[in-house]
């Protein structure tokens, strides 16, 4: 009997090391950086993979045969802009983690997004956010959420922004309050010359960090064709970036006029002009679409009126083998397979990471209209057009928003919040310890 349990007790702990082992490593915000659990530098080589309008992270099978894809083109990250939060993700981002491949996913529908014309921030979207970060908080390669895409277009949208940060500030606490990881939370911005670097300091400049972002990203297609650092205008970028507290990166890139890209400033980004100061890219996008940005194509465009199968979707198949588009496809990864900056270990970048800090930008008449010492809105409250500066709302509360988050979390789920480890990887041997000590403990009342 004792020789029986001899055999079998390596192999129990053998599986309970393997389950810790083949854990993903999650990613973290540092002062102006991302970095694995081990303290190395992360750098973002994303994909733009919006293969389906509704979710595109449901279709395991399909999801296997991208990742093999991505991976050839040496992607670590996927951004994805809409997601069912009811739908089974299990699958597919399980498959993207044992690729190493990340997910930057964004909160808001076309329904729940803020809009720059008429601001508001109220409980259905609050609810909307969060039940997306509910769903996606369970998987190690979530390396960050997103309240916004090019929510600010215009000068005249400036109003819009304390609105972006609401959310920011409402989605961290309760983030915080449920006792989930602290995934990063962050914004993905136009890049309109009118607020520019406004918009990118005031979302990332208050001393209080439950106030501001946990990182910033642009949609920047400046650099086309046979273009150069300073020609494309990302030595500006660059520029405006520097000393950034917080982490910043494209969040989506590649020009594509003229015909074929050849990525070239990826070499820029990832190279000594910039990989000091951003935390790499996301090349837009991953499907052919009548937009002629895409990686990848399923087959020739159908016509909406004839087509019946149900991998059809606005005239173009969005399920089969990938095959790559030529040759933009090689010509990325080309480029990417020459960029693999080293950065900076956490121990060396630490101690000097607590002292980022960048001014807050000042109102400015007929341009930036955002006053950076008013308050925040507070959840319920919407902008009054013609009232001057971002404190003038109507329909809220009274209530700090953080405070009337917390309350609705609270009883919405009608529990206690368990508090957590100090880090994932802390997380993971304390429940590695408590498995092994009730499998030691069970053996005990056996013998």
């Amino acid at each position: 009997m004792l020789s029986s349990l001899a055999f079998s007790v390596p192999f129990l702990l053998a599986g309970l090391q393997a389950a810790t082992v083949n854990a993903v490593p999650t990613i973290s915000a540092v002062g102006s950086k991302f970095f694995y659990e081990n303290g190395t530098q992360f750098y973002i080589k994303g994909i733009a993979y919006q293969l389906t309008p509704s979710d595109p992270l449901v279709d395991t099978a399909q999801c296997k045969r991208d990742i093999a894809r991505m991976s050839e083109l040496g992607a670590n990250s996927i951004r994805v802009y809409h997601v069912d939060p009811s739908a089974n993700h299990k699958g597919c981002m399980t498959a993207l983690a044992d690729a190493g491949i990340y997910l930057w996913v964004d909160l808001d529908t076309f329904t729940t997004q803020i809009e720059q014309t008429s601001p508001q921030w109220n409980q259905t979207q609050f609810d909307r956010f969060t039940e997306v970060l509910d769903e996606f908080q369970k998987y190690e390669n979530t390396a960050g959420v997103l309240v916004g895409n090019e929510v600010l277009t215009t000068a005249e949208g400036s109003a819009a922004a304390p609105y972006v940060l609401a959310a920011a500030r409402d989605v961290k606490a309760y983030r915080d309050q449920k006792g989930y990881r602290e995934i990063p939370v962050g914004y993905s911005a136009a890049d309109i010359a009118d607020l520019r670097p406004m918009l990118q300091n005031y979302l990332g400049c208050s001393t209080n960090t439950s106030e501001r972002l946990d990182f910033y990203s642009l949609n920047a297609y400046e650099w086309c064709g046979d273009s150069s650092y300073q020609q494309s205008g990302y030595n500006m970028l660059q520029k405006n970036a520097t000393d950034y507290p917080i982490p910043i990166f494209f969040s989506e890139t590649g020009c594509n006029t003229p015909k074929p890209r050849t990525f070239e400033d990826q070499s820029a980004i990832f190279g000594d002009q910039m990989v000091d100061t951003w935390s790499g890219s996301i090349i837009y996008e991953w499907i052919e679409e009548t937009n002629n940005y895409g990686l990848i194509s399923y087959g020739p465009s159908v016509k909406p009126a004839t087509a019946t199968a149900t991998s059809i979707e606005d005239g173009f198949t969005r399920q089969g083998t990938p095959t790559p588009v030529s040759p933009d496809f090689d010509n990325l990864k080309s480029q990417w397979a020459t960029l693999n900056p080293t950065g900076v270990a956490l121990s060396d970048y630490k101690k000097s990471a607590t002292g980022l800090s960048i001014e807050c930008p000042a109102s400015t008449s007929g341009g930036w209209d955002v006053d950076p010492s008013a308050p925040l809105p507070t959840l319920g409250q919407t902008y009054k057009k013609g009232s001057g500066s971002s404190a003038t709302t109507s329909g809220g509360s009274g209530a700090s928003s953080t405070g009337a988050s917390a309350t609705s979390s609270s009883t919405k789920e009608g529990a206690a919040f368990a508090v957590s480890a100090s880090s994932p990887m802390t997380e993971r041997l304390l429940a590695g310890s408590i498995v092994l000590s009730g499998m030691l403990g069970a053996l005990a009342l056996w013998l």
